[in-house]
């Protein structure tokens, strides 16, 4: 089943199990632009669950890829054999791995259209501990790294929504994909730097990947008709 075109959702299937996360993608298939497997299920039921849900909607292979370029090209190849749509990898990885990661794909999807995402600075790191590990700002980290992102010539990035419009300034060609996302009054658990929906597509969102909110409401189905209300997506 196709995703709803004018969605910016990508639900975040971080659950326990192959089999709940492929029960609530069936529920919400085609109501939201995607689903995210992140790596607790990634290394858990493994790689395969990724062809189960593409056969739902989208899958964002959110696999973090960092290592040499070929290990990484390898990586990301493999994820497009089982039907990812998007794989994300470490920018900081440097250009050369990030190009690798997009060959990587685009080879495994053998025509398919499909995208790496290169993660900037995870949405749990705050300002003093950015300044701590990196010596400098998520802000300033971010665009260093968006601008190898697109130096790379990868599809988008992964940034907090905090700094969507330090992207935007620095590398406007790359798509926006973005975490931390929470409905006013949520809790924001191990985030930092958050916004809700309509404030991270305000700042110029073109994903937002909702996990917890969607996840673990009573009625999944519901939640993303209630985001949806907010952000004006009919």
């Amino acid at each position: 089943m196709e995703a709803v075109v004018n969605s910016p959702l990508l639900v975040a299937l971080d659950l326990r199990s192959a089999e709940e996360a492929v029960r609530l993608a069936r529920m919400l298939a085609g109501k939201v632009a995607g689903f995210k497997v992140g790596l607790g299920l990634l290394h858990g039921p493994g790689p395969g669950l990724v062809g189960a849900l593409a056969r739902l909607g989208p899958v964002m292979a959110d696999a973090k890829l960092h290592d040499i370029p070929s290990q990484v090209q390898a990586a990301a190849r493999r994820l497009g054999e089982y039907g990812a749509r998007w794989v994300t990898a470490h920018a900081s990885g440097g250009v050369e791995m990030l190009q690798a990661a997009a060959a990587g794909l685009a080879a495994g999807a053998s025509g398919r259209e499909t995208g790496v995402l290169a993660v900037t600075v995870l949405t749990s790191i705050d300002e003093a501990a950015s300044s701590a590990l990196f010596g400098r700002t998520p802000g300033e980290l971010t665009a260093r790294l968006a601008r190898r992102a697109a130096e790379a010539g990868v599809e988008g990035v992964v940034c907090s929504p905090k700094e969507l419009g330090v992207v935007a300034e620095v590398a406007p060609g790359l798509l926006r994909v973005t975490p931390g996302i929470r409905p006013a009054g949520a809790a924001v658990h191990d985030q930092r730097r958050t916004a809700t929906p309509a404030e991270a597509m305000a700042r110029g969102a073109n994903l937002l990947v909702v996990g917890r909110p969607i996840t673990a409401a009573p009625d999944p189905v519901a939640a993303v008709a209630r985001l949806h209300e907010e952000l004006g997506v009919l």
